[in-house]
């Protein structure tokens, strides 16, 4: 197999370590100086500061450098990192294991493989071929694209390291959980049948054989694919979220997604399933949601729905899947992650 890409006469090639060490150093620096900038920035426009439109101006001209930057860099980071993962490796390391530690497997892989919900279709088909069970390729393709690399940074970024690790404890357990059960159904009758009856083949991989500087290309081209893709989306979020920060009054928001409404997890499981956004652009609204008021649990279980069971992926998955498996899937991970809005508002 064919390195990932050519080396290229550059800089990052003749000396990668060294690449690395200043790129790291310059983007800390630069990371400090977002704060004083976007006060600077609302302070020279004709706004009073303390305005509703002078709060959302200072949420959007803050957040959208800090979280492009903050995707920026994990992507980049996972870029190099994910050159280890390709699908077919991952088909291979999760082949023949037993149920149980398979699913915790396929679950933790999720986190640090670069396949979203789009991908649904062609890792499906692939998992089938390589004799994955059922239960543990739901397990995989439930943490891929909500327990990711993007949502923990732009957490651990925002809220903290404590708020981050329980996104991940809690987003595992969903997948792990899920998919095991999902795998005690039995309900292998319920793929499409041209899926059911393709002949199985063995998983098989080679090693890429990348250098340094080969996957220091690869993290570049992971930032134009992905950045160049979500960014959109980012600042749809972002505007979204400053909106709210600077317009929606607080005890609004509070009545609407506190402890006290029982029915606000369910409700926000409800608004989220038809969004379609990803996590880069999802969590400059949930900081916004908190920020005003909104109990921790209701936002998570809001994130997770948008995440994990967006439109758009149940109608890629029915080429694969029949309807019986798909609201099968769709009602035991909505459980699971209400389950987890219920245990956030009530113990936080």
């Amino acid at each position: 197999m064919t390195t990932l890409t050519a080396p290229l006469k550059s800089w990052p090639s003749r000396q990668p370590i060294l690449f690395l060490i200043l790129a790291t150093v310059a983007w800390l620096a630069l990371y400090q100086t977002l704060d004083p900038a976007a006060e600077s920035l609302v302070a020279a426009l004709p706004v009073d500061r303390d305005t509703h439109l002078g709060g959302a101006l200072q949420f959007f001209f803050y957040d959208t450098p800090k979280v492009l930057m903050l995707l920026t860099g994990v992507v980049f980071v996972m870029g190099m990192i994910n050159s280890y993962f390709t699908p077919e490796r991952t088909r291979a390391m999760l082949a023949g294991k037993t149920e149980g530690v398979a699913n915790v497997m396929a679950a933790s892989l999720g986190i640090v493989t670069p396949f979203c919900s789009c991908s649904a279709v062609p890792l499906f088909i692939g998992f089938v071929q390589a004799g994955v069970p059922l239960g543990v390729t739901f397990s995989f393709l439930i943490s891929a694209p909500m327990v990711n690399e993007v949502a923990l940074t732009l957490l651990f970024g925002m809220f903290g390291w404590k708020v981050a690790l329980l996104y991940l404890s809690l987003g595992l357990s969903v997948a792990i959980v899920a998919g095991w059960i999902i795998g005690r159904l039995k309900m292998e009758a319920y793929l499409e049948d041209w899926v059911r009856d393709m002949p199985k083949t063995a998983a098989q991989f080679e090693d890429a054989g990348a250098t340094l500087a080969d996957r220091i290309q690869g993290g570049f081209s992971a930032v134009r694919e992905i950045v160049g893709k979500v960014w959109p989306y980012i600042l749809g979020g972002i505007a979204l979220g400053a909106v709210i920060h600077g317009y929606v009054p607080e005890d609004f928001m509070a009545s609407f997604m506190g402890k006290e409404a029982w029915w606000s997890v369910p409700l926000a499981v409800i608004i989220g399933v038809p969004m379609y956004t990803n996590a880069a652009g999802v969590i400059p609204i949930v900081q916004a949601l908190l920020a005003k008021g909104a109990a921790l649990g209701t936002v998570l279980a809001f994130m997770m729905s948008v995440i994990a069971l967006s439109l758009p992926e149940m109608i890629i998955l029915r080429k694969v899947l029949k309807v019986r498996l798909i609201a099968t899937f769709v009602g035991v991970v909505a459980s699971g992650i209400l389950l987890v809005g219920f245990v956030f508002n009530a113990v936080l």
